[in-house]
C-alpha cells in the first residue's frame, strides 16, 4: 500500500481554509472519492483508496492510501501526489 501525504500552508481562518477544500473535492468526486467532514478533519473514502485530510490553523494536510484496487487500475502515486499539490496550489493561491 503506497501513502501519499501533502501539506499545504495556508494563512486563513480555518473555516475559509476548509472551504477552499470544496474545489479539490469536486475534483476527489470525479473518481468516486469524497471528504465525510466532522469539525475541520475528514476521512476520505473512495474504492481502492482511504485516508483523510485536516485543516490546522497554517496548513491543510491531505493523506492518501491506495490499496490494492488502486493500484490494480494503474494508479501512479507520484502522478497523483503531484495532482494533489498543484490542485491544493491552485485552490490557495488567492489568500490576499
Amino acid at each position: 500500500m503506497s501513502t501519499i501525504k501533502v501539506n499545504q500552508p495556508h494563512a486563513l481562518p480555518k473555516d475559509e481554509a476548509k472551504s477552499r477544500l470544496a474545489v479539490f473535492e469536486e475534483s476527489l468526486g470525479k473518481y468516486g472519492v469524497k471528504l465525510d467532514w466532522s469539525g475541520h478533519k475528514a476521512k476520505l473514502k473512495g474504492t481502492g483508496v482511504s485516508g483523510g485530510a485536516e485543516v490546522a490553523d497554517d496548513n491543510v494536510n491531505i493523506t492518501v492510501k491506495l490499496g490494492f484496487l488502486a493500484k490494480a487500475a494503474g494508479v501512479d502515486a507520484g502522478k497523483l501526489e503531484a495532482s494533489i499539490k498543484k490542485r491544493l496550489a491552485a485552490a490557495f493561491e488567492e489568500t490576499a
